[in-house]
Protein backbone atom coordinates (compact mmCIF):
# COMPACT_ATOMS: atom_id res chain seq x y z
CA UNK A 1 0.00 0.00 0.00
CA UNK A 2 0.96 3.79 -0.72
CA UNK A 3 2.14 5.50 2.41
CA UNK A 4 3.20 8.99 3.36
CA UNK A 5 6.56 8.64 5.74
CA UNK A 6 9.70 10.88 6.70
CA UNK A 7 12.66 9.72 5.18
CA UNK A 8 16.38 9.78 6.96
CA UNK A 9 18.73 10.02 3.76
CA UNK A 10 21.46 11.27 5.40
CA UNK A 11 22.87 11.21 8.75
CA UNK A 12 23.10 14.81 9.56
CA UNK A 13 20.80 15.41 6.47
CA UNK A 14 16.92 16.55 7.20
CA UNK A 15 14.42 14.20 7.22
CA UNK A 16 12.01 14.17 3.58
CA UNK A 17 8.46 13.07 3.23
CA UNK A 18 8.08 10.79 0.74
CA UNK A 19 5.53 8.62 -0.62
CA UNK A 20 6.80 4.73 0.15
CA UNK A 21 5.25 1.39 -0.44
CA UNK A 22 4.11 -0.83 2.58
CA UNK A 23 3.96 -4.49 2.26
CA UNK A 24 1.39 -6.69 3.88
CA UNK A 25 2.14 -7.63 7.47
CA UNK A 26 4.02 -10.77 7.68
CA UNK A 27 3.86 -13.44 10.47
CA UNK A 28 3.92 -12.16 14.09
CA UNK A 29 3.56 -8.57 12.41
CA UNK A 30 0.19 -6.01 12.36
CA UNK A 31 -0.66 -3.39 10.49
CA UNK A 32 -1.19 -0.01 12.26
CA UNK A 33 -2.87 3.01 11.06
CA UNK A 34 -0.82 5.93 13.17
CA UNK A 35 -2.63 8.66 14.85
CA UNK A 36 0.54 10.06 16.45
CA UNK A 37 4.19 9.36 17.02
CA UNK A 38 6.60 11.00 19.69
CA UNK A 39 10.28 12.40 18.66
CA UNK A 40 12.94 11.22 20.89
CA UNK A 41 16.37 11.64 20.80
CA UNK A 42 17.11 8.22 20.14
CA UNK A 43 15.49 8.61 16.66
CA UNK A 44 18.43 11.33 16.01
CA UNK A 45 21.11 9.38 17.33
CA UNK A 46 22.64 9.66 13.79
CA UNK A 47 23.48 13.31 14.03
CA UNK A 48 26.18 12.13 16.80
CA UNK A 49 27.54 9.23 15.27
CA UNK A 50 30.13 9.02 12.51
CA UNK A 51 28.98 9.05 8.90
CA UNK A 52 29.95 5.11 8.52
CA UNK A 53 28.09 4.01 11.03
CA UNK A 54 24.83 5.55 9.12
CA UNK A 55 23.13 2.23 7.67
CA UNK A 56 21.17 4.20 4.58
CA UNK A 57 17.30 5.69 3.95
CA UNK A 58 15.64 4.85 6.83
CA UNK A 59 12.01 5.75 8.67
CA UNK A 60 12.71 6.59 12.65
CA UNK A 61 9.74 6.90 15.01
CA UNK A 62 9.72 4.37 18.25
CA UNK A 63 6.84 5.91 19.85
CA UNK A 64 3.80 5.53 17.48
CA UNK A 65 0.49 5.54 18.88
CA UNK A 66 -2.44 3.93 16.60
CA UNK A 67 -5.21 1.35 15.43
CA UNK A 68 -4.63 -1.78 14.25
CA UNK A 69 -6.67 -2.37 10.86
CA UNK A 70 -4.66 -5.79 10.00
CA UNK A 71 -2.89 -8.42 11.45
CA UNK A 72 -0.60 -11.29 10.24
CA UNK A 73 -0.36 -15.05 11.11
CA UNK A 74 0.65 -15.60 14.46
CA UNK A 75 -0.33 -12.50 16.25
CA UNK A 76 -1.63 -12.97 19.71
CA UNK A 77 -3.55 -10.97 22.03
CA UNK A 78 -3.79 -8.14 19.60
CA UNK A 79 -6.97 -7.60 16.71
CA UNK A 80 -8.17 -5.44 14.41
CA UNK A 81 -9.71 -2.06 15.92
CA UNK A 82 -7.49 -2.29 18.90
CA UNK A 83 -6.15 0.91 20.07
CA UNK A 84 -2.22 0.22 20.47
CA UNK A 85 0.65 2.85 21.99
CA UNK A 86 4.16 1.21 19.95
CA UNK A 87 7.02 0.28 22.33
CA UNK A 88 10.51 -1.77 21.66
CA UNK A 89 10.65 -5.14 20.20
CA UNK A 90 12.07 -8.14 22.15
CA UNK A 91 12.92 -11.87 21.07
CA UNK A 92 11.03 -13.12 23.82
CA UNK A 93 13.42 -15.98 24.28
CA UNK A 94 16.63 -15.46 25.20
CA UNK A 95 17.72 -14.89 29.25
CA UNK A 96 16.86 -11.40 29.71
CA UNK A 97 13.08 -12.25 28.48
CA UNK A 98 12.68 -15.29 29.91
CA UNK A 99 13.53 -13.60 33.05
CA UNK A 100 10.52 -10.85 32.58
CA UNK A 101 13.71 -7.95 31.33
CA UNK A 102 12.68 -7.49 27.89
CA UNK A 103 14.49 -3.73 27.76
CA UNK A 104 17.29 -5.83 28.00
CA UNK A 105 16.89 -8.78 25.50
CA UNK A 106 20.21 -10.27 24.44
CA UNK A 107 19.14 -9.54 20.75
CA UNK A 108 17.87 -5.82 21.39
CA UNK A 109 19.50 -4.73 18.33
CA UNK A 110 18.75 -6.95 15.31
CA UNK A 111 14.93 -6.70 16.79
CA UNK A 112 15.08 -2.80 17.02
CA UNK A 113 18.13 -0.70 15.65
CA UNK A 114 19.04 -2.98 12.47
CA UNK A 115 17.01 -0.87 9.85
CA UNK A 116 14.56 -3.76 8.74
CA UNK A 117 13.99 -6.95 10.63
CA UNK A 118 16.08 -9.58 12.41
CA UNK A 119 15.97 -11.13 8.80
CA UNK A 120 17.20 -8.41 7.10
CA UNK A 121 14.65 -7.39 5.21
CA UNK A 122 12.36 -4.43 5.18
CA UNK A 123 8.63 -3.75 4.39
CA UNK A 124 9.44 -0.37 3.16
CA UNK A 125 10.61 1.05 -0.71
CA UNK A 126 10.69 4.29 -2.08
CA UNK A 127 9.43 5.54 -5.42
CA UNK A 128 12.43 4.16 -7.12
CA UNK A 129 11.74 0.70 -5.69
CA UNK A 130 15.37 0.61 -3.62
CA UNK A 131 14.93 -0.50 0.02
CA UNK A 132 14.15 2.43 3.11
CA UNK A 133 15.01 0.85 6.47
CA UNK A 134 12.08 0.13 8.10
CA UNK A 135 11.25 -1.68 11.78
CA UNK A 136 12.71 0.77 13.81
CA UNK A 137 12.26 -0.27 17.17
CA UNK A 138 9.79 -2.85 15.97
CA UNK A 139 7.84 -0.19 13.95
CA UNK A 140 9.51 2.95 12.51
CA UNK A 141 6.26 4.86 13.47
CA UNK A 142 7.30 8.66 11.26
CA UNK A 143 4.63 6.86 8.77
CA UNK A 144 0.77 7.00 8.23
CA UNK A 145 1.15 3.52 8.63
CA UNK A 146 3.18 1.23 9.73
CA UNK A 147 4.18 -2.80 9.82
CA UNK A 148 4.66 -3.36 13.76
CA UNK A 149 6.21 -6.32 15.12
CA UNK A 150 3.75 -8.13 17.90
CA UNK A 151 6.21 -7.60 20.84
CA UNK A 152 5.62 -4.00 20.34
CA UNK A 153 2.18 -3.58 20.35
CA UNK A 154 0.49 -2.27 23.60
CA UNK A 155 -3.63 -2.60 23.76
CA UNK A 156 -5.14 0.60 25.65
CA UNK A 157 -8.35 1.61 26.65
CA UNK A 158 -9.88 2.95 23.80
CA UNK A 159 -11.53 5.92 25.96
CA UNK A 160 -8.03 7.34 26.17
CA UNK A 161 -6.55 10.04 23.28
CA UNK A 162 -4.10 8.70 21.46
CA UNK A 163 -2.54 11.43 20.24
CA UNK A 164 -1.06 12.32 23.54
CA UNK A 165 0.27 8.47 24.46
CA UNK A 166 3.07 8.13 22.05
CA UNK A 167 5.87 8.94 24.00
CA UNK A 168 4.77 5.95 26.65
CA UNK A 169 6.13 3.84 24.43
CA UNK A 170 10.07 5.07 25.52
CA UNK A 171 10.97 8.54 26.36
CA UNK A 172 8.36 9.00 29.48
CA UNK A 173 8.50 5.20 30.20
CA UNK A 174 11.79 5.47 30.26
CA UNK A 175 11.94 8.29 32.96
CA UNK A 176 9.45 6.90 34.88
CA UNK A 177 10.39 3.68 35.07
CA UNK A 178 13.92 4.64 36.45
CA UNK A 179 11.89 5.51 39.01
CA UNK A 180 9.51 3.49 39.83
CA UNK A 181 10.87 -0.01 38.36
CA UNK A 182 14.73 0.13 38.54
CA UNK A 183 15.79 2.32 41.49
CA UNK A 184 12.03 1.60 43.50
CA UNK A 185 11.99 4.73 44.97
CA UNK A 186 9.77 4.96 48.86
CA UNK A 187 7.98 7.18 50.39
CA UNK A 188 9.94 9.65 52.21
CA UNK A 189 13.47 9.10 50.47
CA UNK A 190 15.72 11.71 48.63
CA UNK A 191 16.41 11.36 44.61
CA UNK A 192 18.49 13.61 42.25
CA UNK A 193 17.56 14.03 38.88
CA UNK A 194 20.34 15.03 36.16
CA UNK A 195 18.63 17.03 33.30
CA UNK A 196 14.82 18.35 33.14
CA UNK A 197 13.80 17.01 29.87
CA UNK A 198 11.49 14.52 28.99
CA UNK A 199 13.05 11.79 30.45
CA UNK A 200 13.86 14.16 33.89
CA UNK A 201 10.22 15.36 33.83
CA UNK A 202 8.80 12.01 33.70
CA UNK A 203 11.10 10.55 36.48
CA UNK A 204 9.95 13.88 38.62
CA UNK A 205 6.88 13.41 37.96
CA UNK A 206 7.22 9.12 39.07
CA UNK A 207 9.11 10.10 42.21
CA UNK A 208 6.53 12.58 43.38
CA UNK A 209 3.69 9.23 42.76
CA UNK A 210 6.29 7.27 44.88
CA UNK A 211 5.85 9.61 47.77
CA UNK A 212 10.04 10.62 48.02
CA UNK A 213 10.08 13.78 50.25
CA UNK A 214 13.16 15.46 49.00
CA UNK A 215 12.58 15.49 44.95
CA UNK A 216 16.21 17.71 43.11
CA UNK A 217 16.16 18.47 39.70
CA UNK A 218 19.06 19.72 37.99
CA UNK A 219 19.68 21.42 34.68
CA UNK A 220 21.25 24.25 33.19
CA UNK A 221 18.08 25.98 31.37
CA UNK A 222 15.66 28.18 34.40
CA UNK A 223 12.17 27.20 32.10
CA UNK A 224 13.26 23.11 32.62
CA UNK A 225 13.95 24.07 36.50
CA UNK A 226 10.66 25.83 36.82
CA UNK A 227 8.99 23.03 34.91
CA UNK A 228 10.20 20.45 37.49
CA UNK A 229 9.45 22.66 40.72
CA UNK A 230 5.74 22.15 38.81
CA UNK A 231 5.81 18.76 38.50
CA UNK A 232 7.09 17.89 42.16
CA UNK A 233 10.62 18.91 42.94
CA UNK A 234 11.59 20.67 45.76
CA UNK A 235 14.57 21.66 45.02
CA UNK A 236 16.61 23.09 42.17
CA UNK A 237 20.19 23.23 40.97
CA UNK A 238 21.80 25.06 38.05
CA UNK A 239 25.65 24.99 38.44
CA UNK A 240 28.77 23.25 36.84
CA UNK A 241 29.83 19.76 37.47
CA UNK A 242 32.50 20.54 39.83
CA UNK A 243 30.27 22.07 41.85
CA UNK A 244 27.01 20.17 41.42
CA UNK A 245 27.95 17.74 44.15
CA UNK A 246 28.46 19.78 47.15
CA UNK A 247 25.53 21.70 46.17
CA UNK A 248 23.36 17.95 46.46
CA UNK A 249 24.56 17.82 49.53
CA UNK A 250 23.20 21.60 50.92
CA UNK A 251 20.28 20.15 49.44
CA UNK A 252 20.27 16.46 50.68
CA UNK A 253 22.35 16.43 53.96
CA UNK A 254 24.19 13.03 54.18
CA UNK A 255 23.35 12.29 50.60
CA UNK A 256 20.61 10.91 48.13
CA UNK A 257 19.14 8.09 48.80
CA UNK A 258 18.96 7.61 45.11
CA UNK A 259 19.96 9.63 41.60
CA UNK A 260 18.78 9.38 37.77
CA UNK A 261 20.90 10.73 34.95
CA UNK A 262 19.06 11.65 31.61
CA UNK A 263 22.15 13.68 30.42
CA UNK A 264 24.46 11.17 29.29
CA UNK A 265 27.93 13.46 30.27
CA UNK A 266 30.58 11.67 32.02
CA UNK A 267 31.17 14.67 34.71
CA UNK A 268 27.36 14.77 35.71
CA UNK A 269 27.21 11.01 36.11
CA UNK A 270 30.32 11.28 38.60
CA UNK A 271 28.68 13.94 40.80
CA UNK A 272 25.92 12.66 41.13
CA UNK A 273 27.28 9.53 42.28
CA UNK A 274 29.56 10.94 44.91
CA UNK A 275 26.34 12.77 46.19
CA UNK A 276 24.75 9.63 47.07
CA UNK A 277 24.68 8.25 50.48
CA UNK A 278 26.70 5.30 51.47
CA UNK A 279 24.00 2.81 50.42
CA UNK A 280 22.32 5.11 47.76
CA UNK A 281 21.88 3.91 43.97
CA UNK A 282 22.22 5.67 41.17
CA UNK A 283 20.57 4.73 37.83
CA UNK A 284 22.09 5.93 34.37
CA UNK A 285 19.79 5.94 31.06
CA UNK A 286 21.16 9.71 29.29
CA UNK A 287 23.00 8.42 25.96
CA UNK A 288 26.71 9.37 26.14
CA UNK A 289 29.76 8.20 24.73
CA UNK A 290 33.31 7.84 26.34
CA UNK A 291 34.50 6.77 29.89
CA UNK A 292 32.89 7.16 33.05
CA UNK A 293 35.59 7.32 36.28
CA UNK A 294 34.42 6.80 39.49
CA UNK A 295 36.54 7.02 43.23
CA UNK A 296 37.32 3.17 43.96
CA UNK A 297 36.63 4.18 47.97
CA UNK A 298 33.14 5.84 46.97
CA UNK A 299 32.50 2.63 45.11
CA UNK A 300 33.54 0.44 47.59
CA UNK A 301 31.13 2.13 50.39
CA UNK A 302 28.15 0.62 49.38
CA UNK A 303 26.68 2.86 46.61
CA UNK A 304 25.60 1.12 43.16
CA UNK A 305 25.56 2.10 39.37
CA UNK A 306 23.04 0.65 37.07
CA UNK A 307 22.39 1.15 33.29
CA UNK A 308 18.63 1.32 32.57
CA UNK A 309 16.71 0.74 29.40
CA UNK A 310 13.21 1.30 29.24
CA UNK A 311 12.41 2.01 32.51
CA UNK A 312 13.61 -1.79 33.22
CA UNK A 313 9.64 -1.91 32.20
CA UNK A 314 7.22 -4.57 30.90
CA UNK A 315 5.59 -2.75 28.16
CA UNK A 316 2.09 -4.28 28.09
CA UNK A 317 1.78 -4.08 32.11
CA UNK A 318 3.73 -0.47 32.79
CA UNK A 319 2.21 1.71 29.86
CA UNK A 320 -1.22 0.99 30.69
CA UNK A 321 -0.74 1.49 34.33
CA UNK A 322 1.08 5.18 33.03
CA UNK A 323 -1.98 5.55 30.95
CA UNK A 324 -4.36 5.38 33.94
CA UNK A 325 -2.29 7.74 36.09
CA UNK A 326 -2.31 10.18 33.55
CA UNK A 327 -6.46 9.67 33.05
CA UNK A 328 -6.45 10.13 36.45
CA UNK A 329 -4.60 13.38 37.07
CA UNK A 330 -1.94 12.10 38.61
CA UNK A 331 1.00 11.53 35.74
CA UNK A 332 0.33 14.81 33.24
CA UNK A 333 3.14 14.13 30.85
CA UNK A 334 0.89 15.14 27.86
CA UNK A 335 1.39 18.87 29.20
CA UNK A 336 5.17 18.44 27.62
CA UNK A 337 3.69 18.02 24.21
CA UNK A 338 3.86 20.20 21.19
CA UNK A 339 1.72 18.88 18.31
CA UNK A 340 3.20 19.27 14.69
CA UNK A 341 2.26 17.64 11.23
CA UNK A 342 4.61 15.29 9.58
CA UNK A 343 5.34 17.79 7.03
CA UNK A 344 6.71 20.30 10.00
CA UNK A 345 9.01 17.14 11.47
CA UNK A 346 11.91 19.19 10.31
CA UNK A 347 10.58 22.13 12.72
CA UNK A 348 9.58 19.89 15.56
CA UNK A 349 13.25 18.55 16.01
CA UNK A 350 14.86 21.92 15.57
CA UNK A 351 12.19 22.94 18.34
CA UNK A 352 13.76 19.98 20.28
CA UNK A 353 17.11 20.57 20.24
CA UNK A 354 16.79 24.20 20.67
CA UNK A 355 15.46 23.22 24.30
CA UNK A 356 11.86 25.24 23.18
CA UNK A 357 10.32 22.15 23.17
CA UNK A 358 10.11 19.04 25.63
CA UNK A 359 8.24 16.61 23.60
CA UNK A 360 7.56 17.10 19.93
CA UNK A 361 4.79 14.96 18.41
CA UNK A 362 3.59 14.32 15.00
CA UNK A 363 0.21 13.96 14.10
CA UNK A 364 -1.34 12.19 11.48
Amino acid sequence: MKIKAAVLREGSGPFTVEDLDLAEPGAGEALVRMVAAGMCHTDLLSRELPPEFFAGPQVYGHEGAGIVEQVGADVADIAVGDHVVLSFNNCGDCPACNKTRPAYCFNFGPNNMAGGRPDGSSSLTDAAGERVGSHFFGQSSFASYAVVAQNSLVRVDPAYDLTKLGPLGCGVQTGAGAVLNTLSVESGSSIVIAGAGALGLSAIMAAKIAGAATIIAIDRHQNRLDLATKYGATHTISTTPDEMTAAIHAAAPGGTDYGFDTTGNADVVRALFGALNNVGSLAVAGVGFGDITLDFLTLISGRSITGVMEGDSIPREFIPRLAKLNADGEFPFDELIRTYSLDEINDAEAASASGEVIKPVLLF
